[in-house]
């Protein structure tokens, strides 16, 4: 067995199903079905696979879209931006700069200040309280 197989055992071990397939396999979570689409408690969105900081509470807004939408992350190095062009369309795909674990896609139509909006599913996400 290569490494790479080994590091993918260890991600199935450690994530659920549907983490993983999120995480580590880039699927999408059905639009308003994640447990923290919805959520207003104060607190940081972490990677669900290294527990990296991602979003604030503070960055987050209700877009409309189904899932848990921020107008920038806690710090630009926190997340990698990468050209997605799967599915007939160009997007840009958002990751855990740490374990490069995908987060959902960034869209630039968001509110001010950024005007851009993460898009992230809630199956790649942890949640800390203030």
């Amino acid at each position: 067995m290569n490494e790479s197989e080994v590091r993918d055992d260890r991600w199935k071990e450690k994530l659920t199903p549907e983490q993983y397939a999120v995480c580590r396999c880039s699927a999408t979570e059905p639009a308003f079905s994640g447990e923290y689409w919805n959520h207003h408690a104060n607190g940081i969105y972490l990677c669900v696979a290294c527990k990296q900081n991602l979003f604030s509470s503070s960055a987050k807004y209700d877009s409309g879209s189904g899932w848990p939408s921020y107008f920038q992350p806690v710090e630009k190095a926190a997340v990698s931006l990468k050209e997605d062009d799967s599915h007939g369309m160009r997007r840009t795909e958002v990751l855990c700069s740490n374990c490069q674990s995908h987060l959902g896609h960034l869209f630039p139509d968001g509110p001010k200040p950024t005007g851009m909006r993460y898009c992230i599913n809630s199956a790649a996400l942890d949640f800390s309280a203030d």
